[in-house]
């Protein structure tokens, strides 16, 4: 099975598909078909690593001031406390600390899927990020890193038919929003920032994209927060083979759409 990096863009992508849309269910019909998926969005962000083991999870809207076709989208897919059971021995296992809680799927889950699998007919869990967890920095580590660590640590979920989706986005910079449009000309560090990504996840440099802050000239401002850029750490840590990179467009001038399948 396979590990995926996906740039979710604005909840709007629901009902705005565009290129991503499209490049998004091409996926899902071409990718090997699992038994089920976890995904880890940069929508659930929790103090302590946390795995969602709920039988049937509910399609969380959360997000305010748009249309309201976007709040009536539900995805009915079943949860899997089985893999919630896998993923949490594994992450036991690697030495990091886990627990479960009764969650639906956010934004950053339902959103992609509905457009790979719109059935909702494989069994889907998430896996929360920790963007501000203390525990790591008085341990020296940083979030990028632990982040890969985590990846590492449920790669073995491959082997059981298991697809790992992490759903962020390769520039999210909130503050740099200035058109409505949704094809407006994106800003000159969106695209540098993307392509810098994009070279260094090419040539598996894994120590320049874990110190992205300080080794890249745009880090900072492409990523105020790590929030959005935290779940494609999980991906290179999780993922196996090499890389296939997608930049199906870039969204109101900000959000680079690029996608990264691992087979």
């Amino acid at each position: 099975m396979t590990t995926l990096f996906i740039s979710h863009g604005a909840p709007t992508l629901a009902i705005e598909p565009g290129e991503t849309g499209k490049l998004l269910s091409t996926l899902g019909t071409s990718l090997p078909r699992p038994d089920a998926i976890l995904v880890v969005s940069a929508h659930w962000d929790t103090p302590i690593a946390t795995v969602s083991n709920a039988v049937m999870p509910e399609t969380i809207h959360d997000f305010r001031g748009f249309p309201k076709p976007l709040y009536d989208i539900q995805y009915p897919a079943n949860g899997s406390p089985m893999l919630a059971t896998k993923t949490t021995r594994l992450l036991e296992n690697a030495g990091i600390t886990i627990q479960q809680e009764n969650r639906g799927l956010d934004h950053g889950a339902w959103v992609p899927l509905r457009l790979m699998f719109p059935d909702a007919d494989i069994p889907v869990t998430q896996l929360s990020i920790q963007s501000s967890e203390q525990r790591l920095y008085t341990q020296g580590l940083q979030a990028p890193s632990a982040h890969y660590a985590l990846g590492q640590a449920i790669s073995a979920l491959q082997d059981d038919n298991i697809m790992i989706i992490c759903s962020g986005a390769i520039t999210h910079n909130l503050n740099d929003f200035f058109s409505a449009k949704i094809d407006v000309e994106a800003l000159d560090y969106v695209s540098k920032f993307a392509d810098w990504m994009g070279e260094k996840i090419a040539l598996n440099d894994t120590e320049a994209l874990i110190n992205y802050r300080t080794q890249s000239q745009y880090g900072l401002r492409a990523h105020p927060s790590e929030d959005h850029l935290l779940p494609l750490f999980v991906a290179l840590g999780a993922a196996r083979g090499k890389p296939i990179h997608y930049r199906p467009e870039t969204t109101y001038g900000i959000l680079a759409m690029d996608t990264y399948v691992w087979q």
